[in-house]
């Protein structure tokens, strides 16, 4: 089997497996064709091309993945069409506070405490889940530090 096809069935095995996980299947193939590609950047057409999909679904798959932080979108001299590369930060942004859907849980973990009752179980839970949040955005800049070093170590 050629490089390529191998390529090609590893990406949809990773994007089958992310979708097992909870992400939706076309951001998931977006998101491996991204991993998998050779190319600086992407457009909604080669990645419709490549996944043989229309891009409708690769455009609402772009925007959630866009929506997340793990991707961005770049300039690209002489084109008019939009570029879209994996952001260099992607896993950074995937488990920091610049994500918006945990943005969006710890506002709603907060509004949910100033909604519930000072001793009630609920409000407890609420706490637990603001709290964790809350020491993971103030750990994350040591861990992410340390993992850009030995990144950078690398290249």
């Amino acid at each position: 089997m050629p490089a390529h096809d191998d390529a090609r069935r590893r990406a949809e095995e990773l994007a089958l497996m992310l979708s097992d996980l909870g992400m939706q299947r076309m951001s998931a193939r977006v998101m491996a064709a991204f991993l998998f590609t050779d190319r600086p950047t992407l457009t909604l057409g080669e990645l419709a091309e490549e996944l043989d999909a229309s891009q409708g679904s690769v455009s609402g798959a772009l925007k959630s993945l866009h929506h997340v932080g793990m991707l961005e979108r770049v300039p690209v001299p002489g084109s008019r069409r939009d570029h879209h590369r994996l952001r260099r930060d992607a896993w950074e942004r995937l488990f920091s506070s610049q994500n918006e859907a945990v943005r969006r849980m710890m506002a709603a973990a907060a509004d949910g405490i100033a909604a519930t009752e000072a001793d009630s179980p609920a409000r407890g839970r609420l706490q637990e889940m603001h709290d964790f949040y809350t020491f993971m955005f103030r750990e994350l800049p040591l861990l992410f530090e340390r993992w850009r070093a030995e990144r950078d170590s690398r290249d």
